[in-house]
């Protein structure tokens, strides 16, 4: 017989169940699952040896815990993640506002049922994905909507003086016993409602509007908080810090590799997509790139933080732009552009936040700064390092491309070309091809025109060349002969 076909209470004691706190339970399924050697928190990347190891130890002393970083570092996800730690399915009393354990009821409701149906007290199931609750703090969060209130309503079609606790309406917290309560953003809680959740933390009992019930809620709270609230909107009240038993700082990915995978995993993309655009391997590294250039730019508010959704809706972004200039051309599968990344502006500039500096420079310019700054990251651990003084006269890897676009005058590049006009333009830059020879020898043969758009950009970052932005496209040419040949 499954558990959850049992419908009594005394048949749920003749079952053998035995009751135990979520915080236990919790405990012990985490327990098993590290023996076991699984995976606790499953597609969270970049926290194996950091945030992880230091939620689990919390988890094991049974605490309730604050998560403190930056926007963007999948603190909410942490959180949700801890249900699949849960049983799948716990029983309670049917009815119960609050879920009342049917061996160790709390409220009146649920012991008036028992005391009067003892064996015969229905039952109910409760499963483990309805059993997280969130709540985001904002300044009109009230004690109602948290505890509780009185309920004049309640009190009439019952008949009963506000002077009766059955009047009382329960709040989300009550509510979400036996359950784990989220309440993300914690700074932005006003002092005053955050001291109402002392007692609750504590001491297990609830007060509202004058009575004071003995209810030892069995809960795991899991607070989310950023550092820069602190400043700007809010703190969390020491007192409440002091009840709180772990505060677990979360982190950016460290490495391009790890933000690749995230960004991957997290994108809203669907098959069409997929199969329309080839996305060369560099593409996604310049993309991450950016992100890592954005958190040291002297332009952005670093105490703020760079997302991870940065990079998630960049790549949506770019995805589209090649998409777009697909469909546009006709053609039923192209590859990713450089030149494709200016379609991600617009995601760069509604994530980030500008110190003066960067307003003075403008959020368009900002951006467009990071992927020049990712690239010119990127070129010398592809291809040799351009030198910031060089002998005059002497020769470099680049020298014969460089004269190339001096005797040529350079070209345009459209955004929208189809990729027969795309790869004739690049196929006339015969250096391009003796370079990625050279020093790119094992390149596949789909991302060698993303290479060499690569090749033309980085020298660009590097002063070699000169770039100019138009409404249909950029133009490459030389630094100086367009200039001379005005002469």
């Amino acid at each position: 017989m499954k558990i959850e076909n049992i419908k009594t209470l005394g048949e749920l004691k003749a079952s053998g169940y035995k009751s135990i706190s979520i915080k236990d339970e919790l405990r012990n399924n985490l327990r098993e699952k590290i023996k076991s050697g699984k995976p606790v928190f499953e597609g969270v990347h970049g926290f194996e040896n950091t945030v992880i190891p230091e939620l689990e130890r919390a988890i094991l002393s049974r605490h309730n815990i604050n998560l403190l970083g930056l926007r963007g570092q999948a603190k909410t996800r942490l959180a949700r993640k801890m249900v699949e730690l849960l049983d799948e399915y716990i029983p309670f009393v049917a009815g119960s506002e609050i879920n009342d354990d049917p061996l160790n009821p709390i409220s009146r409701f649920a012991k008036d049922l028992i005391d009067e149906k003892g064996d015969e007290t229905p039952i109910s199931w409760l499963h483990r994905n309805e059993r997280f609750f969130e709540k985001l703090a904002t300044p009109d969060v009230t004690v109602a909507d948290l505890i509780g209130d009185v309920d004049p309503i309640k009190a009439a079609n019952l008949k009963l003086s506000y002077a009766d606790d059955r009047v009382i309406h329960f709040g989300m917290i009550p509510r979400a016993n036996r359950c784990i309560f989220v309440i993300n953003e914690l700074p932005d809680l006003q002092a005053r409602i955050q001291v109402a959740l002392f007692n609750i933390l504590q001491e297990g009992d609830i007060q509202i509007r004058g009575f004071k019930l003995r209810m030892p809620l069995d809960m795991q709270f899991i607070f989310t908080a950023n550092p820069e609230d602190y400043t700007n909107r809010g703190s969390i009240v020491t007192p409440l810090k002091d009840r709180i038993g772990s505060q677990i700082l979360t982190h950016y990915p460290e490495s391009v590799a790890i933000a690749r995978n995230i960004t991957e995993q997290e994108a809203k993309l669907d098959e069409t997509q997929h199969k329309l655009v080839y996305v060369p391997s560099l593409a996604k590294d310049i993309l991450e790139q950016i992100s890592f250039e954005a958190r040291d730019s002297e332009y952005i508010d670093n105490k703020s933080g760079v997302s991870a959704r940065m990079s998630i809706t960049a790549f949506e972004n770019l995805m589209s732009t090649a998409e777009r200039r697909a469909l546009k051309s006709g053609a039923e599968k192209t590859t990713l552009r450089l030149s494709d990344f200016i379609g991600i502006i617009p995601a760069i500039t509604g994530k980030v936040e500008l110190v003066y500096e960067g307003e003075q420079e403008g959020a368009a310019s900002v951006a467009q700064n990071l992927i020049g700054s990712a690239i010119r990251t990127l070129f010398p651990t592809l291809l040799p390092k351009i030198e910031k003084l060089e002998k005059a006269g002497e020769k470099t890897a680049y020298s014969d491309l460089i004269e190339w676009f001096f005797a040529e005058s350079g070209f345009e590049l459209l955004d929208d070309a189809s990729d027969e006009e795309y790869k004739k333009i690049l196929d006339e830059v015969t250096p391009l091809d003796v370079l990625l020879k050279k020093y790119q020898p094992q390149l596949d043969k789909n991302d060698q025109y993303f290479f060499k758009e690569f090749i033309l950009w980085g020298l660009v970052e590097y002063k070699k060349l000169s770039k100019d932005r138009f409404a249909q496209g950029h133009q490459f040419k030389d630094m100086y002969g367009s200039y001379i040949s005005k002469l």
